[in-house]
């Protein structure tokens, strides 16, 4: 497949790039795809949400009544967890979510979604580019010219800019990432994937 490379004023520069089939036009699994944002998703996941049990809820350790002739049930404390105020039966404790995934299976599910990105016309490629000061109103203009404002788009880079990286933080829909970065979830996430012309020549020449 080839893309036409685009300028900031989303013209095209009369440049086209090959994407290779071994990474835009593979068949794509979706397992691979649904393990790999399992697994993202989980290790964004802190993990670290706890209740007091019996044991650790703060009260008197003495028998809250007496145990024969009140014509009810016996109650030895008043952290039993039938009481407002006691400790929580079976409650979360501090986990780590993380699971092992093998390698070839995330390179696996990049490729795949990068196979879907490439069928659904969702890859632009864009020539380098770099910004004189970090002006969100620059970025926005950009997005415009390549009539991408207002839907999700996933920006890879070869390498952090500065400037980029500032004109777009504030920009909900608009997130930047660097080529050695991507992973299967924000490819998905994304409604339109913009290359860098270096960092989608970095990203084949990897494979």
């Amino acid at each position: 497949m080839k893309l036409a490379v685009l300028n900031i004023e989303g013209k095209e520069t009369g440049k086209k790039v090959d994407l290779k089939d071994s990474i835009f036009g593979i068949v794509p699994n979706d397992h691979a795809i649904y393990l790999d944002v399992k697994h993202y998703m989980a290790n964004t996941r802190q993990g670290t949400h706890k209740s007091k049990e019996r044991a650790e809820v703060a009260g008197s350790t003495r028998k809250i009544k007496r145990q024969k002739g009140t014509g009810t049930a016996r109650a030895g404390s008043i952290k039993n967890p039938l009481f407002r105020g006691g400790g929580r039966v079976f409650g979360p404790k501090p986990k780590d979510y993380n699971f092992k995934l093998n390698k070839k299976v995330k390179l696996l599910a990049r490729k795949s979604a990068l196979t879907y990105k490439a069928k659904n016309n969702g890859i632009m490629v864009l020539e380098d580019f770099s910004l004189q000061a970090p002006k969100t109103r620059e970025f926005v203009d950009l997005r415009k010219n390549l009539k991408i404002d207002g839907k999700k788009s996933l920006l890879v880079l070869e390498k952090y800019d500065r400037n980029i990286a500032l004109a777009s933080r504030n920009l909900r829909e608009s997130r930047i990432t660097l080529v050695d970065n991507l992973n299967t979830y924000d490819i998905m996430n994304a409604g339109t994937l913009v290359f860098i012309e270096s960092s989608l020549n970095k990203l084949q020449s990897k494979e």
